[in-house]
Order: C-alpha cells, then sequence, then structure tokens
C-alpha cells in the first residue's frame, strides 16, 4: 500500500501506508509541510544553534543547550536505542528521512525573513527536540529559589511558596469509569496546560497501518503519538505528576593549565571533560563559551571562576557538622581557585534512554494492560498517566524514572564535594485506583507525591471532582463543561483580608469596591468587572508584599543564566504563593491588614476601566514576532485564571496577559471513537495564510471542540 495522505474539514492530516515504518516516514512528510519553521526552529534549539537565526535573545538558551549537551545526549541515546531496540531505531530514522524528503521544497515565509534555509536532519534529531522540549519540564531552577529562600527567610520558605507557576507544564485529566457514563464505557477528557505557541505544541494527527490505527496529539519533531492518544479500543492520556528527578550540584572547580578539575565527595579532584564551542548570534560577534562536565554532569551555570560576570555563589554550610570543608591548599602546576559553579544530573544523560521504546507499543495497543507495559517503558517527563479500553480495563499510575537519593538533593542544589548526594537506583512509580467511579489529576498531590516537593493546590482538581460528583451520568458531549469552568477557589484568603479589614479606615470610594468584591461570584469570566476589580487589586497586594524589606534580599538573584531567571523573579513568586503567605500565621512581620487595605486604595484611586477579558488576553509565544500584528491590544479576550479549571496564566503584579494556558483539549469516547472530540488554540497549520493557520481559535476561545473525524467518506485525499 503506498502512503495517502488526507485531510478532514480542518486541515487535520490523516495518514495511511503499509507498514509502521512507511506511516512513520509519511509523519515526517507531512509534518515538514505543515510546520517547515517550527520543525527548523526547534531543531535548532535542540542543538543551541538558534540565535544563529533569532539573534541575541536566544543566546541564553542556546548556551544552556549547549553546556547541558542536549544535542550529544540526543545522539548517545539514539545510538544506545540502536543496540537495544533497533525496531524503534529503524522508525525514527524512517520518520526523518520523510522530514527530509518535505523539507527543502517548503517555502514557509519566516525563513525569507530571517534568511534562514531548511536543513538536514539527523536521526538523533527527533530525540533532541523531545530532550529540549522537556528539559525545564520538571522545573529544576525552583531548586535555586529554594536555596535562595532558605538561606535569607530559612526553611520554613519552601512550604510557604510551594505552588506550581506559569513556568511549570502542568494539566487536567480526568478518567470516568463506564458505570457514570451516559453509555456504559468509559471517557477521558482534558487539556495540557503549556505555553501556547504559534505553531501550536501539539499536532492532531491519525495514523492508519495493518498494524495499527490511531488518533492523537502528536508532538511535531516526534513519530508517533506520545501523550495523549485512542486506538480505538483503548485510550491514554496524560498529566504532569510534578515529581523531582533532576538534580542540581554546586562544583568546586579548577584550572590545570588547559584543563579543568571537580572536587568529588572522596575528597581528591578529578578530571572533568572540557572544550569550547561558539554560539553564532545573527547581527552581532559569535559568543564563545566553555562546556565543562564533571562525573555529576554538566555544568550549566559558572565554572573555574564562579558564575558569570564575577559573581561567586555563596557556599552553604556543609551538610555533615562533623566533616570540614575540604582544604582549597593549591598543587604544584593548579591554581588556587576553587570557585562554586552548578552542575546538572538528569536521566537521560545518566541511562542513555529517552523511553522512545514505549511509543511503538503505545500505537499497538489494544487493551490497558499493553498500555500499561509500554509506559513500564517510559523514562521523561515523569507523567501521571490515565488510560481505558473498550472491555472496561482502566488504568492510573505514574510513568518516568525517578532516581533514590537523599531528600537535600531534591530541596536544592548540594555540593558535590561532599559524600551522600547520589543516585542510588530508581523508584518505583506508584498506582492509584478511582474513587466512586472517578478519578482526577489536575498537578496536585496525588500518586506522585512520594516523588515531588512542590505541587499544585488541590483547587483544580476539587472543582473537577465537585462537577462531576453534580449528576450520575456523563457524556462525552457534557465534557467541555468542565474543560471551560472558570470559579475560583484560591480568591478566599484574599477575600476573607478584605472582609476583615475596618470599615473605619477605608475611603468610601474603597468601601465600594470592596463590596463589589465581596458580592462577586468567584467567577473569572472574560466579561466580569468584578472579576477585574478582584485581579486588580490581588496584583497590587502582590506588588506591596514584593516590595516589603522583609523580602529585599529575594528581589535580586545571583547571576544566573537569563533562561532560568524566570524561576527566581520575586513577584511572580509570591502571586503564585499569594494565598498561602496570607494564610500563614505570621509573615516575616509584614503587616498584611495594611498590604490589602493599601491595595484596595490604590484600586480606588485608579480603577480597572472595563471588564477582565479586556487585560486578560492570549499572548501566544513565537519563535519570531510578527511585527505591528496580534499586539496585546488586538489579541483575544480571555476567561479563567491561573487556578480555574480553565487554567489561563497571567502574573499577578506582572501582566494579566496569557502566555500558558490549555494548549489543547480532548475527549476520549470508549464507546464509539466518533465521537471523541478535540481541539487546538490555533490550528491545524503552521503556515500564516493558511485557512487552517488559525481557524480552531473561535473554537478553543468558546470551549467548543472539533468532532474526531475517521471515516475516509469525509476526508479529502491530498497529492
Amino acid at each position: 500500500m503506498r502512503i495517502e495522505i488526507h485531510r478532514d474539514a480542518w486541515g487535520i492530516p490523516h495518514l495511511r501506508a503499509g507498514s509502521a515504518r512507511e506511516l512513520a516516514r509519511a509523519q515526517g512528510r507531512v509534518t515538514a509541510r505543515d510546520r517547515a519553521w517550527q520543525l527548523e526552529v526547534e531543531r535548532h534549539r535542540a542543538q543551541g544553534t538558534s540565535a544563529a537565526f533569532l539573534g541575541a535573545g536566544a543566546v541564553s538558551w542556546d548556551t544552556l543547550a549547549r553546556r547541558a549537551r542536549l544535542d550529544d545526549t540526543a545522539r548517545r541515546c539514539f545510538g544506545a536505542l540502536e543496540r537495544r531496540d533497533p525496531e524503534t531505531a529503524a522508525w525514527v530514522r524512517a520518520y526523518v528521512d520523510g522530514v527530509n524528503e518535505e523539507l527543502p521544497s517548503t517555502s514557509a515565509p519566516e525563513f525569507a525573513r530571517v534568511g534562514l534555509a531548511p536543513g538536514r536532519w539527523e536521526p538523533w534529531t527527533p530525540l533532541g527536540v523531545w530532550l529540549a522540549t522537556h528539559i525545564l519540564f520538571a522545573g529544576f531552577p525552583a531548586k535555586l529559589w529554594r536555596d535562595e529562600a532558605i538561606r535569607h527567610l530559612g526553611p520554613d520558605a519552601v512550604g510557604l511558596f510551594a505552588a506550581d507557576g506559569p513556568g511549570t507544564s502542568g494539566s487536567n485529566g480526568w478518567l470516568v469509569a463506564g458505570a457514570r457514563t451516559t453509555t456504559g464505557h468509559a471517557v477521558l477528557a482534558g487539556d495540557p496546560h503549556r505555553f501556547i505557541e504559534d505553531p501550536g505544541v501539539y499536532q492532531q494527527i491519525h495514523l492508519v497501518c495493518p498494524e495499527f490505527d490511531v488518533i492523537g496529539l502528536a508532538v511535531p519533531g516526534v513519530p508517533g503519538i506520545a501523550h495523549f492518544g485512542h486506538t480505538g479500543t483503548v485510550a491514554w492520556s496524560i498529566t504532569n505528576a510534578m515529581a523531582d528527578y533532576q538534580d542540581l550540584y554546586r562544583e568546586r572547580l579548577r584550572r590545570t593549565g588547559a584543563g579543568v578539575e571537580a572536587l568529588g565527595p572522596d575528597g581528591t579532584w578529578h578530571r572533568a571533560t572540557r572544550h569550547t564551542e561558539t554560539v553564532e548570534v545573527a547581527g552581532e560577534t559569535p559568543v564563545e563559551i566553555e562546556v565543562i562536565e564533571t562525573e555529576r554532569g554538566p555544568v550549566i551555570a559558572g565554572g573555574p571562576e564562579g558564575l558569570e560576570g564575577g559573581g561567586v555563589l555563596e557556599e552553604p554550610p556543609t551538610t555533615d557538622a562533623s566533616r570540614p570543608a575540604p582544604a582549597r591548599a593549591s598543587t604544584p602546576g593548579h591554581t588556587a581557585a576553587t570557585l562554586v559553579a552548578l552542575s546538572l544530573r538528569y536521566p537521560p544523560r545518566v541511562t542513555e534512554d529517552l523511553g522512545f521504546s514505549a511509543l511503538l507499543p503505545l500505537l499497538r495497543a489494544r487493551r490497558t494492560a499493553d498500555v500499561d507495559r509500554a509506559f513500564d517503558l517510559w523514562a521523561e517527563p515523569v507523567n501521571v498517566v490515565q488510560a481505558a479500553d473498550a472491555e472496561g480495563g482502566l488504568l492510573h499510575r505514574v510513568a518516568g524514572r525517578v532516581p533514590v537519593r537523599a531528600q537535600a538533593n531534591r530541596l536544592r542544589p548540594v555540593p558535590a564535594w561532599e559524600p551522600g548526594h547520589d543516585w542510588r537506583g530508581w523508584h518505583d512509580t506508584p498506582r492509584a485506583g478511582l474513587t466512586d467511579g472517578v478519578a482526577v489529576m489536575a498537578n496536585q498531590r496525588g500518586p506522585a507525591t512520594p516523588l515531588g516537593v512542590e505541587f499544585a493546590p488541590p483547587h483544580r482538581a476539587n472543582r473537577i471532582a465537585a462537577l462531576l460528583n453534580e449528576k450520575e451520568r456523563w457524556s462525552a458531549a457534557d465534557m467541555p463543561l468542565i474543560h471551560m469552568d472558570t470559579h475560583l477557589a484560591s480568591a478566599q484568603p484574599l477575600l476573607d483580608h478584605i472582609e476583615a479589614l475596618d470599615d473605619t479606615r477605608l475611603s468610601p470610594e474603597a468601601m465600594t469596591i470592596r463590596d463589589t468584591i465581596l458580592h462577586w461570584d468567584r467567577r473569572m469570566t472574560a466579561s466580569s468587572t468584578e472579576a477585574a476589580l478582584y485581579a486588580a487589586v490581588r496584583s497590587a497586594v502582590v506588588r506591596r508584599l514584593a516590595a516589603h524589606p522583609a523580602f529585599a534580599a529575594l528581589a535580586e538573584p545571583p547571576a544566573y543564566p537569563d533562561v532560568l531567571l524566570p524561576w527566581l523573579g520575586l513577584v511572580p513568586r509570591i502571586a503564585f504563593a499569594l494565598e498561602h503567605l496570607l494564610r500563614a500565621e505570621e509573615l516575616y512581620g509584614i503587616d498584611r491588614a495594611e498590604a490589602v487595605r493599601a491595595a484596595l486604595e490604590e484600586v480606588a484611586a485608579e480603577p480597572p476601566r472595563g471588564a477582565w477579558g479586556d487585560t486578560h488576553r492570549l499572548a501566544p509565544w513565537r519563535a519570531l514576532p510578527e511585527s505591528g500584528r496580534d499586539t496585546p491590544a488586538l489579541a483575544p479576550a480571555l476567561s479563567g485564571d491561573h487556578d480555574c479549571v480553565l487554567c489561563t496564566s497571567a502574573v499577578p503584579g506582572l501582566t494579566d496577559l496569557a502566555a500558558r494556558g490549555p494548549a489543547a483539549r480532548y475527549v476520549w469516547d470508549l464507546a464509539r471513537r466518533e465521537d471523541s472530540l478535540w481541539v487546538v488554540p490555533l490550528g491545524a497549520s503552521g503556515t500564516p495564510g493558511s485557512p487552517h493557520h488559525r481557524d480552531q481559535l473561535p473554537l478553543w476561545l468558546r470551549g467548543d471542540l472539533v468532532p474526531v473525524v475517521t471515516d475516509l467518506l469525509y476526508l479529502t485525499k491530498e497529492d
């Protein structure tokens, strides 16, 4: 059977081929046809070469990619895949062949704007794309924040500021067993929360060959369907488990002529690998970087001279009070410099395994037991998996690789020169069941609790569970009601403070705002003026807390690379931990009642002139912004907020614009796959000017979904 490409009314590709390998080649071809610019951006990001055409703003990412050895790790993982699983390796090669066949003939306008020609993909490039997409997924930079918070505020700050922030990838996901549906068969539904990108981070696709027939959401640049799929008899979906599986080590480094050594936990110096690379920068002087790797992992910040810009990362006291810090005396031929740098240890660099051996078994799955076995091979990111099959089988488990090591490793960077911080094998992945025929995951504490440190507040999960309990039977068509819910439970602590204010200290204008907010229905709908008032007061409180002298030491983080700084911003950290800060018995001597009163008066003096959606607008990320188009003032208005089920994340205190939100929505029906539904924020095509570039945006904004179509009668064949 030769390769056939069909399209439905939304431009979604439906591919048919005579074998799994030929189908992978077709997937590579159609992805290059629809997402050529996106594929090349992701390839260059994985290689650390994107600044060559995107400019200085991409240098920090490219430097991290080079220093973290992403491309080299992908190459090693592919080499190991060829040895361990040659069938999957050949399947990945077929996908790359398809990309390389199609890319030269593409004509995305962005290439002309930056003077870039499509390049050639290597067999390991899909692994590099996957790794680059997920290297920050687990949020290892949060360890740097916790380190600073503990240093300046004490250990209690870890729990006080524990919350998922806008840089964290999250999801809603819920599984309703057949006993609770109108058909007697299970329904899976949810939405992954990521940065909304243009083109989108997920690709709706249908893959058919004699071995399998699967619809789902693929990651452009990676073959198969990993996160969300439906084979007709079994379906699966994932949420971020919020597990901690990457470690940061403080390294003492010293130069030895042309080389570098690192002080190990045995008290002796060990040779580190070292070389230099050059990052080309469009319109500017190239940047030379030093790539160093110790026995722990690649050095991602600093070097033998300390952090960039001349800063020295202060060393914490040794974790073992009975063991003195190693001596700094120099030895012949060595310098005495032993300033602190940071190395990153992450599972694929250690194991040479990205979990790609799970991808073909997922496509071939027929029952939940097949999905379960496939996810036994999963590596990263660490996810909570939910699955159901047409025979009534159900699955709710954690999948991925989490190292066994000391608790201190999870909290903050640990000293490489002290013993007790090594990895000692891998955790077993926990499993869970259903409650009253329902399982809900929304990045809250759940089956993955033993594996993580910071989890999302339970508001989204509790709200989904409460909505599902409002009636006994649910259909696939009912699920968008849950996707679009805008109730904001996390508002309560601030509302309590507002209600407790002394009336005699408020101006008449502030009293009016106070009364309006207290009578608000707690829904963050785009048309709500009350929601706009609440959000304005919330932002003012955040700014006032952030400006308090108690937090002054956290206002300026150390000289870490720019790409890591979003995790260390004081205002966002306060914004997303606000309910904890307001509920704490004592907050470092801060008069919170006064902060709330002053915030009310600030908003009363200059109240917002409209509804929540006037300022809460979609701001998708683009590698190459469109000049003069889609400015924030013209971006579509959004309902929802960070802790709503409709999770559209602004950053209170900084901006009401939302760069993060549902990167797709899905409803998988196990009674009839044709009754399943899905939608993405923009469209199936990544090419500006295509009729399918943004044709799903109006549906996504309203909460409507596109029907899943698999019947050839309703598809149009493409040459």
